[in-house]
C-alpha cells in the first residue's frame, strides 16, 4: 500500500518494514491459536503480507511431532479462513513449522526454543526478529516472561528485534494490572510490548479515526455545545456458550467494558494527535481516560449497574438463564448486563453524559455508537408540522453491518410543511466491495513491524482498569442487594433506565 504523506495522521504507518521474522505461538493448540491466529496467518501469506523470509515456531504443552502440529494447523486454516485455503500457499506457510513440547515452567522448554531460533537465524544467514505471541490463559502471562527473560529470548540481537505480544485480559483490576506490568518491564523494555485489543485491529474501529480526523463537517460540532448524549452500545445475543470457568470470574463489564468500550469511547472523544503514530495517538488517548472521573464507592449505584440475564426465547428457542448455565452457581452475583454513565471533565465534554452498555442475550447482536445532537433552538414551524422533528443523531454501527447513519429532519411531500426524520447511509461493504480482513491480520503485521498504534500501553492499562476498579470493589461488597433479571431475547433490563438523565432513552436493540 502507497502512504498518504499528504494527511501528518496517514504518516508513519507504511514506512515501517516488515523485517524477516520469527513469530512463536505460546498456546499453539488452544482455542484462540485454532480460530484465529492460525487462520490469520494464513490470509496473510496469501495476500503476501508475510516478510519473504517468515518462521513459525509453536510452543504446548500438548505432545505432538512437527508433522502432526503441521496437521492440527492445516486444519484450523481450512475450518476457520475467511477465504478458500490456497494448497500451495498453505503448504509454504507450514512446510518448516517446528513445534516444541512442554509446559510453560519448565526452563528446558525455553532452551530448545533458544536453540530453534538460533537455528533459524544460521539458516537465513542473519538475525530474524523475534515475536513472541502469548495466546495462553492469564495467568502464564508472567511466568512465559519470567522464563523468556531468564533464557536470554528478550534481548534484541544485532539487527533483529525481540517483541512480546500479550493477550487480554491484562489483570484482573487495577492492582494485578501494575502488578503484571511491573513485571513485564522488568524483563522487556515498553517498546518491546504488544499488548493486545483485537478490537482496534477492526476496519470500523480504525474507520472511526478516519471518521474523525479526515473529515472537517464533523469537528465544529464535535464538543459539548451541540453534542447533547452518546450512547455506546456493545450487545449479544448469544449466551457464555460454555464458558462459564472464565465468565464467572469475569464478568461484563471485565469482559468488555474495561477494554473494548472504553477504548471507542477514548477514540470517540480524544483530541486529534498531530500524527498517526503510536505514541502520538495513545497520549491523545491517555489525556482523555485521565479525564473521565472514577467514582467514589457511595456513587457507584448511581452510575452503574448489573444485571444478568434470566430464561427466555432467542431465535424461537427457548434457552436457560444465566443461573441454570452448566458450572455457574446458582446464587451467583457475576453479571451478564452491565450499564453505565461516565463524564469526562475536560474543556471539550464537561456536561455530557456518556453511557455504555453491554450484555448477553440480548434482543440481538450489534456494537455501535449513537451521537446525539442538542435540539435545535427554535422551531418556526407550526406545532403541528414540528411533531416529526427529532435531534440529529450520529450512530456508527461497528458489527454486524458496518456502516454510518446520519438522521436529518426532512419535509414530507405534500402542500403541508410536516417534517419527518430520515436517514443518510454509508455502508462499509457496499461502498468498498471488498471483504475487510480479520482484526488479528492487522494486529500480526503491525507487531512484526513493530507499529504500536493500536496496541494499549502500560499507563493507559492502569487508567482503563482505573475507571474500573471502584465499580468492581462496590459491586463485590454488596452481597445482598438483589440482581437485576431480563428475560433473554428481550432489550435488557428496566433498571438500566435509571441511569439515564431525564429526556433520554436507551435506543432500541
Amino acid at each position: 500500500m502507497t502512504a498518504v504523506t499528504e494527511n501528518p495522521l496517514a504518516e508513519g504507518l507504511e514506512r515501517l518494514p516488515v523485517r524477516p521474522t520469527a513469530l512463536v505461538i505460546f498456546g499453539a493448540t488452544g482455542d484462540l491459536a485454532h480460530r484465529k491466529l492460525l487462520p490469520a496467518l494464513y490470509n496473510l501469506a496469501h495476500e503476501g503480507a508475510l516478510p519473504e523470509r517468515f518462521e513459525l515456531v509453536a510452543v504446548s504443552r500438548s505432545h505432538h511431532a512437527d508433522e502432526e502440529f503441521q496437521a492440527i494447523a492445516r486444519e484450523s486454516v481450512q475450518r476457520f479462513s475467511r477465504t478458500k485455503p490456497d494448497p500451495a500457499v498453505l503448504d509454504g506457510l507450514l512446510a518448516e513449522m517446528r513445534y516444541i513440547p512442554g509446559l510453560f515452567d519448565d526452563d528446558s522448554v525455553y532452551g530448545d526454543l533458544g536453540r530453534a531460533l538460533d537455528e533459524l537465524d544460521d539458516k537465513a544467514g542473519y538475525p530474524l526478529s523475534r515475536v513472541f505471541y502469548l495466546a495462553t490463559a492469564p495467568q502464564f502471562f508472567p511466568i512465559i516472561i519470567g522464563e523468556l527473560g531468564k533464557a536470554g529470548l528478550n534481548a534484541t540481537a544485532e539487527g533483529g528485534a525481540s517483541r512480546v505480544v500479550i493477550e487480554k485480559p491484562f489483570g484482573y483490576d487495577l492492582a494485578s494490572a501494575r502488578g503484571l506490568n511491573a513485571e513485564v518491564l522488568e524483563v522487556f523494555d515498553e517498546s518491546q510490548v504488544f499488548r493486545i485489543d483485537h478490537y482496534l485491529g477492526k476496519e470500523t474501529v480504525q474507520n472511526l479515526m478516519a471518521f474523525r480526523f479526515a473529515n472537517a463537517l464533523f469537528e465544529p460540532v464535535w464538543n459539548r455545545n451541540y453534542v447533547d448524549h452518546v450512547q455506546i452500545t456493545a450487545a449479544e445475543d448469544i449466551g457464555i456458550e460454555g464458558r462459564a470457568g472464565y465468565y464467572e470470574g469475569a464478568g461484563a463489564l471485565r469482559d468488555l467494558v474495561q477494554n473494548h468500550m472504553l477504548q471507542l469511547l477514548a477514540l470517540l472523544t480524544m483530541e486529534p494527535p498531530t500524527a498517526f503514530e503510536a505514541n502520538r495517538l495513545r497520549d491523545e488517548k491517555l489525556k482523555v481516560l485521565e479525564a473521565i472521573v472514577p467514582p467514589d464507592l457511595a456513587s457507584v449505584p448511581t452510575m452503574a449497574m448489573r444485571a444478568q440475564y434470566g430464561p427466555g426465547g432467542q431465535g424461537g428457542v427457548r434457552v436457560r438463564g444465566y443461573r441454570e448455565e452448566d458450572g455457574v452457581a446458582p446464587d451467583s452475583r457475576t453479571e451478564t448486563y452491565a450499564a453505565l454513565r461516565l463524564r469526562i471533565s475536560n474543556w471539550r465534554w464537561a456536561g455530557v453524559p456518556f453511557y455504555l452498555r453491554t450484555g448477553k442475550r440480548l434482543a440481538r447482536k450489534i456494537t455501535e455508537i449513537a451521537v446525539t445532537l442538542k435540539p435545535v433552538p427554535h422551531l418556526a414551524f407550526s406545532q403541528e408540522g414540528s411533531l416529526g422533528v427529532q435531534p440529529n443523531q450520529l450512530v456508527l454501527t461497528l458489527q454486524p453491518n458496518e456502516g454510518v447513519s446520519l438522521r436529518l429532519g426532512a419535509k414530507i411531500p405534500g402542500t403541508r410543511m410536516s417534517i419527518r426524520p430520515v436517514n443518510m447511509e454509508f455502508l462499509y461493504n457496499t461502498a468498498f466491495l471488498s471483504q475487510s480482513p480479520e482484526a488479528y491480520e492487522r494486529l500480526i503485521v503491525d507487531a512484526m513491524r513493530g507499529d504500536a498504534t493500536l496496541f494499549t500501553r502500560n499507563d493507559e492499562i492502569e487508567a482503563l482498569w482505573g475507571i474500573i476498579d471502584p465499580i468492581l470493589t462496590a459491586w463485590k461488597q454488596d452481597t445482598t442487594t438483589p440482581i437485576p433479571q431480563y428475560p433473554a431475547g428481550s432489550q435488557g433490563p428496566p433498571e438500566a433506565s435509571s441511569l439515564l438523565e431525564p429526556g433520554h432513552v436507551w435506543r432500541r436493540l
